[in-house]
């Protein structure tokens, strides 16, 4: 084998092919010795550019005009779908008064994301899969000592009834068999999903890898983020044993006196290993919170306001329209209810699709490019107050029709997943005869309820167990007592809540400690609050009828 071939051996000058490669023509891709250097520009190319070996393949390929193809690209037409445009272009009739940003500002840009995603995928997302699988694994290792357990108990109950029963007791075993088969198959089947995700993602991180060693501009550019699509953890499975339970001896009714088996059930909850990672951008409060705009939106009473970012701002008020603007106060849209009557809430999910629920018609609905779609329609409970989850999920507040009493119901999509009413005592967590009952969901998956009626913050987990609940924070200017109406959180944890007849907001931590009041910004009643993926603040002022944009973060801090 020839020695210049082989892996161990150094790289070599591509034109003479013996000396050991010195620099590097970062323009022509070409290895060079020092010798090799005058032969390789002395063909009077100008474009040529020798750096050292260490420091090949610094200079960006960008890729070549369409229309004019002597020339490249170094800019993006803003105006034209970001399409790539050379100097000639951007002089041209065609792209005239557009705006044009450079490709190497997008291709740094890109560059960050890819690495980003590269440490999340190694940091974060592999090991909670990896941590998936190792549970997983452990469940179907010890599968066998649980039903092991599970037949000597049987065995022991049926060595009491002797020969009489021998017929029963294999009829049962038989069954724990095809309930251990079948629990193999669903553990088994969550697993290898698992694997194939893993792959996926081994794949991925490989193509990565490869982008962050080119230096190709399409490619790069071109990168689309599958983080979103990998973030989204496949529910975490808990196959639960069987049990048997023992019954007096009753030879007339063997089968049915004899026991029963309890069949395994499966909890698929939320998986968030990852959430409990600690956060790596910091953004502190600001000294003093700054007004940055105020939108006039023409409601007398302005209740609700929510977003995603401050290009469409809904918001509504105790009228039959919902009304959407942008951050420099003009009216985009305006949808009118289905019934006719002023909704409770509003809430936009990821996809950017507004949700509003109806008190009168007892019901939630979407609406999707101007066609209004009935989701939930409730019997016996009036929905109040809604939210989106990060999870996809739909968070209602509801009350009773007919009694004192209101709860929070969870949905995917339009079925019923989880209901919290009461505390580990059997107490309602919520006072019954509020009609304002805003409700939201903090980073850590806890649910945040603001109960006006009972002037108290409450906060459980995930799972609808108390953790805390809040019932202000003693002031000498703030005679009022404290009734919370908005609430919202960001993406540090804190909590936002408005006190309307304080005319202030509340800022507390995540644990409920209060952080400082938001009261230098003019509010005159505040009401609904929402925060948008920049922490910006929007706050109703319920009688001005206007939105207020507060600005009440540092510039992130990245640990």
């Amino acid at each position: 084998m020839d020695s210049r071939s082989s892996a161990q051996d150094v790289h070599r000058c591509d034109l003479c092919d013996t000396t050991i490669v010195h620099s590097y023509c970062d323009f022509c891709h070409v290895n060079l010795c020092m010798s090799c250097i005058g032969k390789h520009i002395s063909d009077g190319y100008d474009k040529h550019k020798i750096v050292p070996f260490q420091e090949r393949r610094s200079t960006l390929i960008y890729p070549k005009c369409r229309t004019h193809p002597h020339k490249i690209c170094e800019s993006q037409c803003m105006d034209c779908n970001n399409i790539f445009v050379c100097s000639s272009c951007m002089a041209s009739e065609q792209h005239g008064r557009h705006e044009f940003k450079e490709i190497t500002e997008v291709y740094k840009t890109k560059k960050e994301v890819i690495k980003m995603d590269t440490e999340e995928l190694v940091n974060n997302i592999s090991p909670t899969y990896e941590k998936i699988t190792l549970d997983l694994e452990n469940q179907l290792a010890n599968l066998d000592g649980g039903y092991e357990k599970l037949t000597t108990t049987i065995s022991k109950q049926g060595e009491q009834w002797h020969r009489e029963i021998d017929i029963t007791i294999n009829k049962m075993k038989t069954e724990i068999s095809e309930i251990k088969v079948k629990h193999r198959d669903i553990l088994q089947k969550h697993l290898d999903e698992i694997k194939q995700i893993q792959s996926l993602i081994k794949e991925a991180l490989q193509a990565l890898k490869e982008i962050e060693k080119s230096t190709e501009v399409s490619s790069t550019i071109e990168y689309s983020s599958k983080i979103t699509e990998f973030s989204k953890f496949p529910p975490k499975v808990q196959v639960l044993l069987p049990t048997f339970t023992p019954n007096p001896i009753d030879s007339e009714k063997l089968y049915r006196m004899f026991g029963q088996i309890t069949p395994s059930s499966t909890d698929t909850g939320e998986n968030i290993v990852s959430l409990n990672r600690p956060n790596t951008s910091v953004r502190e409060l600001l000294d003093e919170p700054e007004l940055v705009a105020t939108i006039q939106t023409g409601y007398k009473c302005l209740r609700c306001v929510t977003c995603l970012n401050e290009d469409r701002i809904w918001t509504s008020g105790e009228t039959n329209d919902i009304k959407c603007f942008n951050i420099e106060g003009s009216l985009l849209h305006t949808i009118k209810t289905k019934s006719g009557n002023f909704r409770n809430d509003i809430a936009v999910d990821s996809g950017g699709d507004l949700l509003y629920s109806d008190c009168e018609t007892k019901t939630v609905n979407k609406v999707t490019y101007g066609q209004i779609e009935e989701l939930i329609r409730l019997k016996g409970w009036q929905p109040v107050n809604i939210c989106i989850t990060s999870a996809g999920d739909l968070l209602v507040t509801m009350r009773s029709c007919y009694f004192y009493q209101s709860k929070v119901v969870r949905y995917s999509g339009c079925t019923e997943k989880q209901r919290i009413e009461i505390d580990e005592e059997g107490k309602p967590l919520y006072s019954g005869d509020s009609t304002i009952i805003y409700i939201t969901e903090n980073r850590n998956h806890d649910i945040c309820v603001a109960d006006s009626e009972a002037g108290a913050v409450v906060v459980v987990n995930q799972d609808g167990k108390l953790r805390w609940r809040y019932t202000g924070h003693p002031s000498a200017t703030r005679n009022k007592p404290f009734k919370p109406y908005g609430i919202t959180t960001d993406s540090q944890g804190r909590i936002l809540i408005a006190d309307g007849d304080n005319h202030c907001i509340y800022i507390l931590d995540q644990n409920g400690k209060f952080l400082r009041y938001i009261d230098n910004c003019d509010l005159k009643y505040p009401t609904g609050l929402c925060v948008d993926n920049n922490d910006n603040l929007f706050v109703c002022e319920n009688n001005k009828g206007n939105v207020k944009k507060i600005k009440y973060l540092k510039k992130t801090l990245h640990l």
